[in-house]
């Protein structure tokens, strides 16, 4: 009997493990999930949840609940990864597994205690909030829903971030929020940003970039925190800037599982090296990874997950079969930004092209516009979660190609 393990039973996990389920013959292969969590979370949702648009409940149900039951799941911490044995050792009964090939889907996490000042500064969770766990967001979702107005600073610490669309989207709904509660004339929003711009794509910043102007948003680009001073409720930047806040939502450093920095197996932010085109580790022949978890220079979002599944099931039993990978991903990535007012755009791009003008995924059709505002955008992104749930996770098709596809754009 040979075995697949999969460390990660989130998105990219589980999708493998649905997927291959369905292609590995059940006589002669196994396989395992471990996660450190039972509960699997809708991370999209989190976003919605400061602004009262989703509640809590609604963005977290059982892991095992989206795993075949002939699965082995396992919940438990994970002491080491030995990829030269092909196994790994488990904290929960010093289990030991054995695989014959290793898909690791650990993804990413914040790590606020990276930023000087940001945890033992005195503000944490009291004026300075996340909102990239669930804690967090419920958390921020208490204090917003009395807060009278102020400066509301937004600030990225340095990218790799997931889904990087997310802090534009926080601040555009954070727009529509305090309009919709009647103080939007009372509170200053700020977005501070490592960028040169709104995003890291010329057109696409371009767009976002108007969208903050217009929404009176101040962008503060090209700032990289060196620290928090809750003291004085400034953040600094190394080259001796200060913005001041009132209220402060950061996206900190986002770093990827501690295992993978104990096995020794990672880069210097514990993402795992490997081919960006094949998904396989540069150094291990039989271990692959999935979504967040590697170095590849793709968005670290759900929707690249969802693109990336194809090609690592293929190239795994590829591989199985004696056969080389083939380079079939090329940085596919979609993403809605909610941009408040029931309205939303839409961006679609790879490694090479950047977002583009056009119709999505119908050419000419649509019914979805790309890089541009529309309410159908905004239904688009609601829709999502029903699909979520009912179609992406159970490693289910999609009328969308895995690489992006030009019809339909309007190239400059």
């Amino acid at each position: 009997m040979k075995t697949l393990l999969i460390l990660g039973g989130g998105t990219g996990g589980t999708m493998v493990a649905n997927r291959m389920h369905e292609l590995l013959d059940s006589s002669q292969w196994r396989i395992i999930v471990v996660d450190r969590d039972e509960m699997h979370y809708y991370q999209p949702g989190f976003l919605f949840i400061p602004f009262g648009v989703y509640k809590p409940h609604e963005v977290v149900r059982p892991k095992r609940n989206f795993l075949p039951s002939d699965v082995e799941v396992v919940f438990s911490d994970i002491e080491l990864i030995e990829p030269d044995k092909n196994q790994v050792r488990l904290a929960k009964d010093n289990r030991v597994i054995q695989y014959d090939y290793l898909v690791i889907a650990t993804g990413s996490h914040i790590r606020p205690d990276e930023i000087e000042g940001m945890l033992d500064g005195g503000g944490w969770q009291k004026n300075i909030f996340d909102f990239y766990t669930l804690q967090g967001a419920t958390k921020l979702a208490d204090f917003l829903r009395t807060w009278e107005g102020g400066r509301l600073v937004l600030h990225v610490a340095e990218m790799p971030i997931k889904c990087p669309v997310a802090p534009l989207e926080f601040v555009f709904l954070a727009d529509w929020f305090f309009h919709e509660r009647g103080i939007r004339d009372k509170v200053e929003i700020v977005y501070s940003t490592p960028l040169s711009g709104a995003f890291t794509k010329p057109q696409a910043t371009a767009v976002l970039g108007d969208l903050l102007a217009r929404k009176g948003i101040d962008l503060v680009a090209d700032f990289n925190i060196s620290e928090v001073d809750n003291s004085k409720q400034v953040i600094k930047s190394w080259d001796g800037r200060e913005v001041p806040y009132d209220l402060l939502v950061t996206i900190p450093t986002n770093m990827g599982a501690e295992v993978i920095e104990r096995s020794e197996m990672g880069d210097d932010l514990n993402f795992v090296p490997a081919d960006k085109h094949t998904l396989q580790s540069t150094q291990w022949e039989n271990v692959w990874i999935i979504g967040d978890a590697g170095n590849v220079p793709a968005s670290k979002a759900g929707s690249v997950a969802h693109f990336m599944l194809d090609v690592v099931v293929e190239n795994i039993l590829r591989h199985i079969d004696g056969l080389p990978p083939r380079p079939d991903f090329d940085g596919h990535a979609n993403c809605f930004i909610e941009t408040g007012f029931d309205k939303a755009v839409l961006i679609d791009f790879n490694y090479e092209t950047e977002p583009l003008p056009g119709k999505y995924p119908l050419p000419g059709i649509g019914p979805l516009s790309l890089l541009k505002e529309t309410h159908a955008n905004h239904w688009g992104k609601l829709t999502f979660r029903w699909l979520y749930w009912n179609v992406l996770l159970k490693g289910g098709e999609i009328p969308v190609s895995s690489q992006m596809l030009m019809a339909g754009k309007w190239a400059s």
